[in-house]
């Protein structure tokens, strides 16, 4: 695998011996021309001592509720230790203002975490440069080879496709009656097929690799061998798609991607097969977990349900104020490494250190919304979190808000009677990074 790049030349990371007052723990530099290296340091009894680190994930999450711990933090303790199942400690950090400086400034490296034994939730280690992986100018290269497919024109035309698609699964979720699970109705074949007509990835195997992502993107559902070996298969399917498209040529994402790699040199072979993996997972699972959570959400927010039902017109400052309410991950994540020592509040980060964020804990920081754990769908502004900041904001933010609008809108229409079909708890996934039912029955 080659070393992380700086201005297109490998990045190393070395001790440049500046003293930091009170701390003997030398400074992270950039080197071209040579691998990366991050050492661990040792403080001197110079530098204040640090509260014991907490262990976390604080609990297994319930439902959409966040652990009340986070509250707690953003009023007293915003930038604090936390100690991962893997890895070791890490920063956690989860005021909004916060965040957004740890998202949006370059000496936060998400580069420096391949293939080290990083804090982390999930006994899976990132090894494979990526657009979530990589730090400018890397990053941009990728970037800009996907971003084309997001195009104005191009939504237009994915847009299309999902209003279709989810007419005819809501046409089977009316035929076959009350009660109706929206989640294998509606929630997870949507996505699927979005992700498929703008990949290139053949629809007739989404069970195979819808069960690969599933067990690849989990933290405590199954063994860690199964998690590995889930990732690896994900990468052998991508890349026989990418031999098929040498093969057969075809007017979707993958099939640009293979034009970038083998007629203009733009990205590696491992690059072309784990930027399919990526963007194949990233349309999957999120987004339709999003729309399980999105109507469980309404549904238990009578009121505002009504007033978005009496005034359709609300729909995007809907989707936006739930994309910011409900939670998405069960734990932090997007974690970065520091590069230097950095101020963060009133704790110093130091060159090494590994720093995650929260962003559902972020998009609830009063700070920045008044009554912000209130539903409200008229709110504006709303900056909201969801998506990322910075150089890796989500480059489907629009695509994924596209779907969710449309599935919300033809649910709402099409069945304005709509509520829950069983008054118990509803069922939650257990031990994955992203918050989501098992089903969701409804009637109407």
């Amino acid at each position: 695998m080659s070393a992380p790049r700086l201005l297109g030349r490998p990045l190393q990371v070395v001790a440049a011996r500046r003293r930091v007052p009170g701390v003997n723990r030398p400074e992270l530099r950039a080197v071209p021309g040579r691998p990366l290296v991050v050492t661990p340091f040792v403080a001197t009894t110079g530098r204040p001592p640090m509260r014991p680190a907490r262990q976390y994930p604080f609990r297994e999450p319930t439902a959409l509720e966040l652990e009340p711990e986070y509250a707690h933090l953003r009023a007293h303790e915003p930038v604090s230790r936390i100690s991962l199942p893997y890895g070791g400690e890490a920063w956690l950090v989860v005021r909004y203002e916060d965040v957004r400086v740890v998202l949006g400034d370059p000496r936060f490296s998400r580069a420096a975490l391949l293939d080290r034994d990083v804090p982390r939730t999930s006994p899976r280690r990132l090894t494979d440069p990526t657009l979530h992986t990589t730090d400018p100018p890397e990053h941009n290269r990728l970037r800009r080879l996907v971003s084309g497919a997001f195009s104005p024109r191009r939504l237009e035309r994915l847009a299309a496709h999902a209003s279709r698609v989810t007419e005819e699964l809501l046409d089977r979720v009316e035929e076959q009656g009350p009660p109706a699970d929206l989640v294998a109705g509606l929630a997870v074949p949507l996505p699927v097929s979005v992700i498929c007509h703008l990949l290139g990835v053949p629809l007739v195997d989404r069970d195979r690799f819808a069960s690969w992502v599933d067990i690849a993107l989990a933290t405590t559902a199954f063994p860690a061998a199964e998690i590995h070996a889930a990732f690896a298969a994900l990468k052998d399917y991508l890349a026989s798609l990418v031999a098929l498209r040498r093969r057969e040529p075809a007017d979707d994402l993958l099939g640009a991607l293979v034009v970038a790699r083998d007629q203009d040199g733009g990205l590696s072979e491992e690059e072309l097969v784990v930027l399919g993996v990526t963007l194949l997972y990233a349309g999957l699972e999120t987004t339709s977990n999003h729309i399980g959570n999105f109507v469980h959400t309404l549904l238990s927010h009578p009121a505002q349900l009504a007033r978005l039902r009496a005034d359709p017109a609300l729909l995007d400052s809907a989707v936006d104020e739930l994309l910011r309410l409900t939670p998405t991950v069960t734990s932090a994540g997007f974690t970065r490494i520091a590069l230097e020592d950095i101020p963060l509040g009133d704790i110093m980060i130091h060159a090494g250190d590994a720093v995650m964020v929260h962003l559902d804990a972020a998009n609830r920081d009063p700070r920045a919304y008044p009554h912000p754990d209130e539903l409200d769908l008229t709110r504006k502004p709303n900056p909201h979190l969801a998506f990322g900041h910075g150089p890796h904001y989500c480059v489907a933010a629009q695509l994924a808000k596209a779907e969710l609008r449309i599935a919300l809108e033809a649910l709402l229409r099409r069945f304005p009677t709509l509520h829950p079909a069983e008054p118990a708890t509803p069922h939650w996934r257990q031990g994955r990074m992203v918050r989501g039912l098992d089903r969701l029955l409804v009637t109407w």
